[in-house]
């Protein structure tokens, strides 16, 4: 499964050789067969058996046992490697998202499911955390995990795009900012040796999109 998410992540799923999943895994055609009745079925498991995991490991189960839901946004979202080489291969859940939601039902749900998945771990730690005076009870908490989630990957996309891992960084900080400005007033933090953010709008934060954009 491995060697085919790598080759799926690497190429693109319509791109990606059966050949070259087999030569990686170290298995037989007949093998590969035997388990899975077409390409279609092992696209299907990937999904489901990788990147499921990676998504839950990545970001549901740290955020289904938070103590405090604004520290582990941001440790998660510092955690995402800016290196050249994984910036430029950006988010395999979205590139898959992208390349086939549009052609094929079942790989449409499958990300659909993940994508939503990923929304319900971080709207229901931000109610958690209002619950627990550490969010700001005047934000919305499904509304705020769209917002979030889209605008990391918005960044991820940029960064791909540009093939410049500044970018991806300058889309870390934004975030991290946006995440910090959750908390109750008397609640923020000193972040990396300097107060935490005031609060972010959206307008703030597609303001420094567009100066990167430019540069």
């Amino acid at each position: 499964m491995q060697a085919a998410f790598q080759e799926m992540y690497r190429s693109g799923y319509r791109s990606a050789d059966l050949d070259a999943i087999l030569a990686a895994a170290g298995v037989t055609k007949g093998a590969l067969y035997y388990h899975f009745d077409d390409k279609e079925a092992l696209g299907y498991a990937v999904l489901d058996e990788v990147m499921a995991i990676d998504l839950h490991r990545k970001w549901v189960q740290p955020l289904r046992n938070a103590k405090d839901p604004i520290d582990v946004l941001v440790r998660i979202v510092q955690s995402e490697s800016v290196k050249k080489e994984d910036v430029q291969r950006g988010c395999p859940l979205l590139n898959l998202s992208q390349e086939m939601s549009g052609l094929d039902e079942g790989f449409r749900r499958r990300t659909a499911r993940l994508f939503k998945d990923w929304h319900d771990a971080v709207a229901e730690a931000l109610r958690e955390g209002q619950k627990r005076g550490l969010v700001r009870n005047d934000i919305n908490a499904n509304e705020t995990a769209t917002f979030l989630i889209a605008t990391y990957e918005g960044y991820v996309v940029l960064g791909k795009n540009s093939q410049d891992p500044r970018m991806l960084r300058s889309g870390q900080r934004s975030v991290i900012g946006h995440i910090e400005s959750l908390r109750p007033a008397r609640g923020r933090t000193r972040v990396a040796g300097r107060a935490a953010p005031p609060k972010q709008s959206t307008k703030t934060i597609t303001g420094s999109i567009n100066s990167q954009l430019v540069r």
